[in-house]
């Protein structure tokens, strides 16, 4: 019979040896175009697709690279623990879990350093580490920044990706937008400089607090930015959004945001508004 000549396909067994080798985690697909990368490609090119201009995201450790002057950057020494105020067990495993993969204590670094030969104080979130959220560790490291900017007179960025409060943490993490708010209402009535970097995505409480709070709000491409995400407003609102809506270029063009900054021109754009907000204090 016919059926007794169709062959059963065997399926790959997984002991079986191969010649094909295919180094794990040297690959990476694109999100937007579904390409696949080569990893160390995709690192030369900024974290940015060579074939469509997707942006992914960057570490810390990458970002600081990227937008400092090589060997600058001196970390504040800040000798604080992430709690556990509602005794969530499985918290404090997620938290050490984290730091073994990232390799980073927290979701935010912040210190001083050098842009072009211009001494700033700079805080960078990282996606990676709980999805960027602002527990009281963070908004403690930020607060710190802000004060350490007044003290020193220096002007401070903060790059933020966030996807808000961290809910671990309670009612604790929401005091720290009411936190960082208030630091930065002390750096205004100071004078100093305050550079907003929003990157993807930047939601929730972060979005609500210290992120917007700039004199200049700068932005990653394409970089999705809001409070709630599009879902939760559709059915909230019961009304369909309109097209790019949280986009970074929809922000643009609404006024919510004062310019878009390609990631390979960000450290000198940054440079050029340091150098004119310090020409114009010492008219």
């Amino acid at each position: 019979m016919i059926v007794d000549k169709i062959k059963k396909r065997e399926l790959p067994q997984k002991n079986k040896k191969t010649n094909i080798d295919i180094p794990i985690g040297k690959w990476v697909k694109c999100t937007k175009c579904k390409e696949i990368i080569y990893r160390e490609h995709l690192r030369s090119n900024l974290n940015i697709c060579p074939n469509c201009g997707h942006y992914f995201r960057m570490h810390i450790n990458k970002r600081l690279e990227l937008i400092t002057d090589e060997g600058t950057y001196k970390k504040f020494d800040l000798n604080i623990e992430t709690t556990n105020p509602l005794n969530i067990e499985e918290y404090p495993k997620k938290m050490k879990a984290l730091r073994e993969k990232t390799d980073l204590p927290e979701a935010v670094t912040a210190g001083t350093a050098k842009i072009n030969g211009e001494d700033v104080v700079l805080c960078i979130m990282d996606s990676g580490f709980l999805m960027g959220s602002m527990g009281v560790v963070v908004g403690e490291k930020i607060t710190y920044a802000i004060e350490q900017a007044i003290k020193l007179k220096l002007p401070i960025i903060i790059f933020s990706v966030s996807g808000g409060a961290r809910m671990q943490e309670g009612i604790m993490s929401l005091m720290q937008m009411a936190k960082t708010s208030a630091a930065i209402a002390k750096l205004n009535k100071e004078g100093l400089l305050y550079i907003s970097v929003l990157t993807d995505p930047t939601y929730g409480g972060v979005t609500a607090s210290f992120a917007s709070l700039g004199d200049i709000i700068l932005s990653e491409p394409e970089a999705m930015i809001g409070f709630a995400g599009p879902r939760v407003i559709e059915q909230t609102i019961k009304q369909e959004l309109p097209e790019g809506f949280q986009t970074a270029e929809f922000l643009l063009e609404h006024g919510f945001i004062d310019k878009i900054v390609e990631r390979k021109d960000m450290k000198n754009f940054l440079h050029k508004l340091i150098v004119m907000h310090k020409k114009k204090g010492s008219e």
